[in-house]
């Protein structure tokens, strides 16, 4: 495993078409279940560990701006990755940005509308306008190395142990499944006016959290 780490650092491991495509299928989907889980367990230490929070507009437990941070850091950061420092520094800087357009444009063409609201939250130093704060962005520095240096490589040593298409038939369809997931809730339920997963969780008793 520490030769194929080595490898990996060094670019040696190369990808041929069907592995890359299953690499940036499982980026999507380990990064938007990784952002789930952390998000799941921060509401509830922000709760006081009072209440658990459904966190994401999924039936499946993937937030989807978690998987598009984790695309921009590895294509961004690819060529670094013999660089932590650098990594982290670039992360940091990425997210940061990803977080503040996102949150800026859900407010600010949805009427008011906020995914997250770091005024209200614990740990928000250096928040700015409740869409971006210190400790997001270097929590997204750190969940970059884990992505880089763990998630990754990760992948690629699965893809090795597997054959080709059978690596490939199974990332493209974990990927399918959490897409299929997002365009229903964001996209089809509402054009036809079907019940989305927040609708069907919250009569089930799942508890949302509420930005005002």
């Amino acid at each position: 495993m520490k030769e194929f780490f080595k490898k990996y650092l060094n670019d040696e491991i190369k990808l041929d078409k069907k592995i890359f495509i299953g690499l940036i299928c499982l980026i999507i989907v380990s990064a938007g279940i990784f952002g789930f889980v952390y998000e799941f367990f921060f509401y509830f230490l922000n709760s006081g560990m009072k209440k658990f929070y459904y966190r994401g507009s999924n039936f499946l437990p993937w937030i989807n701006i978690y998987a598009t941070g984790a695309l921009f850091i590895y294509f961004l950061t690819r060529k670094h990755k013999k660089q932590p420092l650098k990594v982290f520094l670039y992360s940091t800087v990425i997210c940061g940005i990803i977080e503040y357009i996102g949150g800026y444009i859900l407010y600010h063409f949805g009427n008011g509308f906020r995914c997250w609201d770091y005024n209200t939250e614990i740990l928000n130093f250096l928040n700015i306008n409740g869409f971006v704060c210190l400790r997001s962005v270097v929590f997204f520095g750190i969940s970059s190395l884990i992505l880089m240096y763990i998630m990754i490589p990760g992948i690629i040593y699965l893809s090795t142990k597997m054959s080709k298409k059978a690596f490939f038939i199974l990332a493209i369809s974990l990927c399918s499944i959490f897409l299929i997931d997002e365009i229903y809730n964001l996209v089809i339920a509402r054009i036809f006016d079907l019940q989305r997963a927040s609708d069907i969780y919250k009569k089930i008793g799942f508890i949302y959290m509420e930005f005002k």
